[in-house]
């Protein structure tokens, strides 16, 4: 896979446009679970600077509105709209043209090609306070990561107005399908979060399973059939090579997950009819049991800081969620609505559980507090499942299937509050998501 060379080169142009308004408070996005209206942007457009970046220019543009109004906490003011014409990067801001057409902030940026890389301005202004919000910044990379640049550019403008961490500038792996719904083939791939840049990562000799992404991003851990039986597999996600993780004869291995540092696995291994969690040190291949119930304990998550891993056990009778020290040891259930819990997912934040819920023949993604508390459902369909936190704990992406013999999976996401629910573009059906965390 090609890696991306990106720099943070300098912070320019800090200061204010214009007398800040007494009476107007900074622009900020305050998110609540109530309905948002969508804050009004303009993007003056990315300007080209030299020539040969007329292209990128457009495109770039293309891709910050995208990011931005994708998050449904922004509508772009058409370009037929404005009043004034910014040709220049460091033409003033005429502050009454933008209030005029309702603008709330605005995006003013620069394209220019230089020393073979692509180099991108930008600044942030609070139209209505009449003041640039931060320093101007500039970034660079190679022509063939303009797309990150524009994501890079996106996540502070989005972080400045809500005040939020940045999600745009990740991955998502995820197991991509073809094939008739009886006989569907399935391979490893990973993508730019909304869809953009596939690569395969595996073949479609052998069934794939449940990627999951080391916190790094540098590694993926996923379950194969290649022996015909569920085995731990690591790969590389630069070279796509990889390796079985070792296993004991005569046993199942699966829904596996690197711990926060990276030198660990929790998974499930099941022997004579009982499955249990156990933790793996990927250096030695030194094993411990976490649990010995006479159930199945299967899909662990570890909380971000490690101590702890939320799972799902069906030792009360139905699947459930839990919480035990990393350790192992005594867990304490979480979940007590109605219906069936499974696939537990700690947020990158701490403070929430994404889980997937099937009660009255629908499936459900929700969210509850880690204690349980404040359980909501977020989605409802014929199958939904296997929920994945974006970098930020914002956005939680997952699996929908559609019913019936021609019924396809997609992948979708959602607002932790509830709201822009959409469909991931993928080049066909897939599965399985897992997000990256933030690039590097």
């Amino acid at each position: 896979m090609m890696r991306f060379v990106l720099a943070m080169l300098v912070a320019l142009f800090a200061g204010s446009f214009g007398a800040l308004a007494q009476d107007q408070e900074p622009l900020h996005i305050t998110i609540t679970d109530g309905v948002i209206e969508p804050l009004p942007f303009a993007i003056a457009g990315f300007i080209p600077e030299t020539p040969d970046a007329a292209d990128v220019a457009a495109q770039l543009t293309q891709v910050v509105s995208s990011d931005l109004s994708g998050t449904g906490l922004f509508r772009e003011i058409p370009k037929s709209a404005y009043i004034q014409n910014i040709a220049k990067f460091d033409t003033p801001v005429n502050y009454s043209d933008w209030q005029a057409i309702n603008a709330q902030a605005l995006v003013v940026g620069s394209v220019a090609m230089s020393g073979g890389k692509v180099v991108v301005k930008f600044r942030l202004f609070d139209v209505f306070s009449g003041q640039q919000m931060g320093e101007g910044q500039q970034l660079a990379a190679s022509p063939g990561s303009w797309r990150r640049l524009a994501h890079k550019v996106s996540d502070v403008i989005y972080s400045r107005i809500t005040g939020e961490g940045p999600y745009f500038d990740s991955r998502v792996v995820f197991v991509s399908e073809s094939g008739p719904k009886n006989a569907r083939q399935k391979r490893l791939a990973v993508m730019d979060y909304d869809g953009a840049n596939v690569t395969y990562l595996t073949d479609a000799s052998t069934i794939v399973l449940a990627p999951r992404f080391s916190r790094d991003g540098t590694r993926v851990l996923y379950t194969t059939f290649e022996t015909g039986f569920p085995r731990i597999k690591m790969l590389d996600v630069a070279t796509a090579s990889a390796r079985l993780l070792p296993d004991v004869p005569g046993t199942m291995t699966f829904a596996p997950r690197f711990s926060p540092d990276g030198k660990k696995v929790v998974y499930s291994l099941e022997q004579n009819g009982n499955t249990d969690l156990w933790m793996m040190d990927i250096a030695s291949g030194q094993t411990q049991r976490l649990t010995t119930s006479p159930s199945i304990e299967t899909s662990p998550s570890f909380s971000p800081d490690g101590s702890r891993i939320v799972f799902e056990s069906d030792r009360s009778g139905t699947q459930q969620l839990y919480i035990m020290s990393t350790g192992g040891g005594d867990a304490t259930r979480i979940s007590f609505g109605d219906g069936r819990y499974s696939t537990p997912v700690w947020s990158p934040r701490g403070d929430m559980i994404a889980f997937t819920k099937q009660n009255s023949g629908r499936f459900h993604i929700g969210v509850m507090r880690t204690d349980g508390s404040e359980e909501r459902l977020l989605t409802s369909s014929f199958l939904d499942e296997g929920p994945t936190w974006s970098p930020n704990g914002r956005v939680i992406m997952f699996t929908r299937e559609t019913p019936g013999a021609q019924g396809e999976a997609a992948l979708y996401s959602v607002d932790i509050s509830g709201r822009n629910l959409k469909k991931v573009p993928t080049p066909g059906p897939a599965s399985d998501p897992a997000w990256s965390p933030l690039l590097p």
